[in-house]
């Protein structure tokens, strides 16, 4: 289970509405904000993290995506084309998981968030 040592209902109220927001802002929320903050401010393990993100984004993407739709802003067959694969990447991603520890996840997901930053201010 989880390791997580500050299981603060405010904490996590605080990170979800972070989350919602950037989601809404920046199409993230999930693993660039919940993991993160979930490891800092709750003392949550990688892995524990990253699933307990994995289930909250499941009403944040679907309030987001029928928000969106809405507004006539999403495009369905693009959004399967996205989709349905991303379905098998998570199988092996969580797959990949169980065999990497937990130093090595944290450290890859730093070097993937300071790579995203500097593409984007890039402007690549």
């Amino acid at each position: 289970m989880s390791e997580a040592t500050n299981r603060s209902p405010w904490a996590l109220v605080a990170i979800g509405a972070l989350a919602g927001g950037f989601s809404a802002l920046f199409g993230v929320g999930g693993g660039v904000i919940m993991v993160p903050l979930l490891v800092l401010w709750c003392g949550y393990g990688p892995r524990a993290a990253t699933a307990t993100s994995l289930a909250a984004i499941v009403p944040i993407a679907a309030w987001g995506a029928a928000t969106h739709a809405a507004l006539g802003n999403v495009r369905p067959v693009d959004a399967l084309l996205l989709g349905v694969p991303a379905v098998a990447g998570v199988t092996l991603g969580v797959r990949m998981k169980g065999r990497l520890s937990s130093a090595g996840l944290t450290y890859a997901f730093a070097a993937f968030l300071l790579l995203t930053a500097v593409l984007l201010a890039a402007g690549v």
